[in-house]
Order: structure tokens, then C-alpha cells, then sequence
């Protein structure tokens, strides 16, 4: 199961997954559940995007998606979305101030050659990216650790009055 994980600035949550997990879905659902992994991980980063005041991240996991999908028809917007794809990833981890798991134009050719590669490693970016946006990946719901209280000093025993 996910760990839910505030996206700081945002009132949108964001989500750090296994990625074997990812790609066990998305041959079990022969490929659905990746559409709706990829159309998620999208609206994240432009969730984080927005709340860091940027574009760069992107702004419609919609048009994304869309482009992978039904692009494919078309043959090239499918190669247009994973190479901007593979640019948001790669710029929200410079972001966040993390090492981008691989740069981005080898990601792409990862995406068009072993698509499944390219999911563990962007999904391990993303779950480090959300991580460091958080502050440490605090996760929501999670109990938040809270400092024992100091111990005080076991008062001596009251002396019985002596008669």
C-alpha cells in the first residue's frame, strides 16, 4: 500500500509507492493501471510545481495522459509527453535538492526501450523527491514523535511527625 505523504504548499496529497509494486500492477491490469499511475505521478509534480511557483513541473496531467493514450495514434505525441515527462522528473528532484536518478535524455531513451526500467527509476525519483519536499517525509496520519517529558528528580518521603 502507498504511504501518503503531504505536498507542502499544496492541499493535494502525494503518494510514495513501491515501485516493483508499479510495474506488478501494470502487468496484472495488462497496462491500466499504468495510464492512471502515470496521469497521478504528473498531477503530483504539478502539484509541487504550483507550490514552489514554477511551471517547469508542469500543469495538466490531463493533457499528459491524454497525448499517451490517444496520441499514440498520431504517433508522436507519445515521444513529446515522456521527453517533457522525464524533464519534470529530473527538474523536481533538482528542486527538492536531490541527485536526479538518471538525466533526462537517457531516461527517455530508457522509456522507449525498457519502459519498465524507466518505471522502477522514475518512481524512486519521485518517492525521494516527495520525501525532501516534506521535510523529512512525514506522512500523513502518521503519529508524529513528541519528546519524552524530563523526568523530575523523585521527591524525597515525607517524614512522619515525630512526637
Amino acid at each position: 500500500m502507498a504511504e501518503v505523504i503531504d505536498i507542502r504548499g499544496s492541499q493535494h496529497p502525494g503518494k510514495i509507492r513501491n515501485p516493483l509494486g508499479v510495474i506488478g500492477l501494470s502487468l496484472i491490469t495488462l497496462g491500466i493501471y499504468f495510464w492512471v499511475w502515470y496521469y497521478m505521478t504528473n498531477k503530483e509534480l504539478a502539484e509541487i510545481g504550483r507550490a514552489n511557483n514554477t511551471d517547469e513541473l508542469g500543469d495538466s496531467p490531463g493533457t499528459s495522459l491524454l497525448a499517451v493514450t490517444l496520441g499514440a495514434f498520431i504517433i508522436v505525441p507519445p515521444f513529446v509527453s515522456l521527453w517533457n515527462y522525464s524533464k519534470r522528473v529530473e527538474a523536481a528532484a533538482r528542486l527538492t535538492g536531490n541527485q536526479p536518478r538518471l538525466e533526462q535524455p537517457l531516461m527517455f531513451v530508457l522509456w522507449v526501450f525498457l519502459g519498465v526500467v524507466s518505471i522502477y527509476l522514475t518512481q524512486e525519483s519521485l518517492n525521494d523527491t516527495l520525501t525532501s519536499q516534506a521535510g523529512g517525509g512525514q506522512a500523513l496520519g502518521a503519529p508524529q514523535q513528541q519528546a519524552a517529558p524530563a523526568q523530575q528528580p523523585a521527591a524525597e518521603p515525607a517524614q512522619p511527625p515525630q512526637a
